[in-house]
């Protein structure tokens, strides 16, 4: 069978991915001796493709298993691991500070994607900014801030706190703006990058209030419910499945929202629809439109009926190295459906709706929705059939899994044979993460529990503007009759660059034009004043560079008296 299948499989490639993640990491990894202390290689690759760089993104993932392992680890823990750890946090306050094709710290540096192994930037061209590395970052490192309180540490967190606002304070600026998919392909907005972000904003306003830091938390809290409000706009009601980017031109269709969904599970959230948590009737739909679209595209996985598990990759159209089946998406599959099941068992039912049904109908083509109680022989039908479904993804990566038991990036759509990166680091991540999944080895809530949003009178979420302070600006500027001067700049409140939308100043004390505005509290911001003629229309731009400044805290007001930039 193939749920015996997938268990000797993970007794016999646990300890290998284990291995092979921490082979990953310099200095002592075996694969990553000239990495600086606490970096992570993407793979020891170093041709056709070259992945001998360290990625935000993956780094931090890495890392989050780490974390997570050895905070659930019974005392005596591995102090080899804390040094790893403590290492990284190390490394990457370090890279936080190198200037680099994004920009520096102050204007854009911590979206720069990947950095040479030893701490110094990558200069080539990329797909830059990506904005899911300071989220997924800040998760890692609040993950271990959180273990250090618990254990009496809040030292060594006031430590890390430097490194971790930077990042939350980079999601809270930018979480609304476009960036790079975590495929580096796509420049638009992304399921997965917006869900990364909300749950470090979600996490970082809780750390920030144990710590004291209110105004922060509150900054951070607002900014969370933002992005949660814009998360429920990639759902596509019509396909019933997750649009993963707004743009690209494809189905969007992508294991990305896959990702998304188990890197946002919370055992504590049940089957809760606004975090698309893997049980949710929305996950789920999408769960089948992603796997069901890579069902007649791979050679591998012709002739398997409908209701078995297939190798599956990024997305469907992918080209990439020619297009391949993942570990990492195929195990991601398993682990969405073994979470399920937890959560399942642990509320003692589950509901099948309308948008769920088609997934339920796989294992049962005549169950209908409604809510199928623990004890009931439909639910003991239908769990234990999408545990043997989840055990069958589990069972073709090992299928395809060399007998060293490493994990390349990739195997052959027709032959199966490992291809492109070899040992890719978030290959065994994804495995270890799996594996857990199936064993009921949970991660910690993190604040998914219990969210809602505010919902105009036609459903439509509502932004939070948040705390509020005020400030007045001031300019002089000499104007001829019919031109009045406005501000314009990069928030909302200031028009977003949008001269149509910019805010008119008032000459009272001519030639010094003011005005008054809230403004969201604690947000940094940048602007420029503006000349419009009302008889052309013509709009006269202040030379560079921008005015930038940082609100006030909540309730405070503060005048910013400027010189017009000739």
């Amino acid at each position: 069978m193939l749920s015996n299948s997938a268990n000797d499989y993970i007794q016999r490639e646990g300890p290998l991915a284990q291995a092979g993640l921490l082979a990953n990491i310099g200095p002592n990894g075996n694969q990553a001796s000239a990495a600086a202390p606490g970096i992570a290689i993407a793979s020891p690759s170093t041709s056709n493709p070259n992945y001998m760089y360290s990625w935000t993104r993956d780094a931090a993932l890495v890392f989050k298993v780490i974390v997570d392992h050895y905070s659930r680890s019974p005392a005596p823990r591995d102090m080899f691991l804390r040094t790893l750890i403590d290492s990284y946090a190390d490394a990457q306050s370090e890279l936080q500070e190198v200037e680099n094709p994004s920009g520096n710290i102050t204007t854009g540096g911590l979206g720069e994607p990947k950095f040479n192994i030893d701490l110094t930037a990558f200069t080539g061209s990329w797909g830059r900014p990506q904005r899911d590395g300071p989220g997924l970052r800040a998760t890692t490192l609040i993950a271990y801030a959180n273990w250090l309180l618990d254990n009496s540490n809040k030292t060594h967190v006031n430590t890390l706190w430097p490194t971790i606002q930077l990042d939350l304070d980079y999601v809270a600026d930018n979480w609304n703006k476009t960036g790079f998919d975590l495929w580096e392909e796509v420049s638009s907005s992304s399921f997965w990058t917006t869900a990364a972000q909300h749950r470090a904003l979600r996490q970082g306003a809780e750390l920030a209030k144990a710590l004291s830091k209110d105004d922060l938390a509150e900054s951070y809290s607002t900014q969370a419910d933002n992005a949660l409000c814009f998360l429920q706009s990639y759902w596509n009601p019509n396909g019933s499945y997750i649009t993963s980017n707004t743009g690209g031109g494809r189905s969007g269709i992508d294991a990305n929202s896959i990702l998304a969904s188990i890197h946002s599970f919370d055992p504590s959230a049940g089957c809760d629809a606004l975090t698309f948590q893997p049980c949710s009737d929305k996950a789920l739909s999408n769960l089948k439109a992603y796997v069901d679209s890579f069902r007649t595209i791979y050679g591998i996985n012709e002739g398997i009926a409908e209701n078995e598990a297939v190798a599956t990759g990024r997305y469907p159209e992918d080209i990439y190295m020619g297009g391949n089946p993942w570990y990492l998406t195929t195990f991601a599959v398993s682990e969405q459906r073994y979470d399920s099941l937890f959560v399942w068992d642990a509320q003692g039912s589950l509901q099948i709706t309308p948008v769920s049904l088609s997934f339920f109908q796989q294992f049962s083509s005549n169950v209908q929705t409604g809510n199928y109680e623990a004890d009931s022989q439909t639910y003991g039908t239908l769990t234990s059939k999408i545990r043997t479904f989840a055990d069958g993804f589990i069972a073709v990566n090992g299928n395809h899994t060399p007998e060293s038991g490493s994990l390349a990036e990739q195997y052959g759509k027709d032959d199966g044979k490992p291809t492109s990166a070899r040992d890719l680091t978030w290959s065994y991540a994804s495995a270890i993460t799996s594996f857990l999944a199936h064993d009921g080895i949970l991660p910690t809530p993190w604040g998914a529990q219990g969210l809602q949003i505010r919902r105009d009178a036609n459903g439509h979420c509502i932004s939070n503007p948040g705390p509020m302070s005020e400030i007045v600006f001031e300019v002089e500027r000499n104007t001829l009759y019919g031109e009045n001067v406005y501000i314009t700049g990069s928030i909302g409140q200031l028009g977003d660059w949008d001269p149509a939308n910019a805010v008119k100043l008032e000459p009272k004390e001519y030639p010094y034009w003011t005005v008054r505005i809230e403004i969201p509290a604690s947000t940094t911001f940048s602007y420029k004043y503006i000349v419009q003629d009302q008889r052309s229309g013509q709009v006269t731009w202040e030379n560079d560079p921008n005015h930038e400044v940082a609100s006030p805290f909540k309730g405070q007001s503060v005048v910013h008296s400027d010189t017009w930039h000739n």
